[in-house]
């Protein structure tokens, strides 16, 4: 059995940090925010609820 090949789609990327999705079959798309050496593998509700973190978390 071969197995399909994989092309993320990579939403943003610096030199230490990035963001890519992926599609999956029972969690629908999924989000992974690679860290340096930790990834967060993450669902669509769970993105959004991080990026309004994020945002919250910002200093004008």
């Amino acid at each position: 059995m071969s197995m399909p090949s994989f092309e993320p789609e990579i939403i943003t990327q610096t030199d230490n940090f990035g963001v890519w999705r992926s599609e999956d079959e029972e969690e629908g798309l999924l989000f992974h925010v690679e860290l340096g050496g930790i990834t967060l593998h993450l669902t669509s509700e769970e993105w959004d609820e991080v990026v309004l973190l994020i945002k919250s978390a910002a200093v004008s």
